[in-house]
């Protein structure tokens, strides 16, 4: 047991067993698929930030074996990490969460510690699942949504859209109002929730008769996009 939890490279400063290198980088993807798996339990998310959070251990470990004992290298790949930006839409703050988990892990396996790694995935997916359960609430992708409606200016926007929102959603938030077209025109951004799939289109038309046929656009939420990587 003591082994187990102990550097498997402690004793190898100079060079890197082919063995402990495949080793800690099957570790490291068997880690990251547990984490991926256990992300996609009431949570929202992507398939490219699911392939992120299984692969994001792997590719840690390998920088740090490549580096090991050297204190200049290190310094280096840190200050490469820091370069390193999402070129997407900022994640929320539990996408970030998921991927500073999965980096603790590849820096625990790409220094050796197999079993210190493994037992934080465990212990860390469990409190993940734990949250989830008490506090999270299970919202589907098809449900929430993000809207979009240009109307003339001459339309009441507070209030104009409510008895449809009121009989279409069950959860509606007025997020933004700007002026286009030299000011001829507002764009209205509304976080909604459907009460049902398969009444968008008939929702769409019906605003459609009120904002003069312009144009209505509906789009996935900002809160169940995932983190896009």
């Amino acid at each position: 047991m003591n082994s187990f939890f102990s550097g498997i490279f402690e004793s190898t400063t100079t060079s890197l067993q082919i063995g402990d290198f495949l080793l800690c980088l099957c570790v490291s993807l068997a880690i990251g698929a547990f984490l991926a798996f256990v992300y996609t339990v009431r949570n929202q998310y992507t398939q490219s930030f699911i392939l992120t959070i299984g692969l994001i251990p792997a590719v840690v470990c390998v920088v740090i074996m490549m580096v090991n004992g050297n204190i200049g290298a290190g310094i280096a790949v840190a200050g490469a990490f820091s370069l390193v930006r999402f070129r997407s839409a900022p994640g929320s703050a539990k996408e970030i969460c998921a991927i500073f988990l999965a980096m603790g892990v590849g820096l625990m396996t790409g220094m050796g510690y197999l079993g210190y790694a493994t037992v934080f995935a465990i212990v860390l997916g469990a409190a993940m699942l734990l949250f989830n359960v008490l506090f999270g609430k299970e919202r589907k992708d098809v449900l929430g949504k993000t809207l979009h409606i240009t109307i003339p200016e001459n339309l009441e926007f507070e209030t104009v859209f409510d008895d449809l929102l009121d009989a279409y959603t069950s959860k509606h938030q007025l997020l933004s109002v700007k002026t286009t077209n030299m000011g001829s025109l507002y764009k209205l951004t509304y976080d909604v929730v459907f009460k049902k799939t398969g009444k968008e289109k008939e929702f769409m038309d019906q605003i459609r008769c009120r904002n003069g046929n312009l144009e209505v656009s509906l789009t996935r939420s900002a809160e169940t996009a995932g983190c896009e990587l």
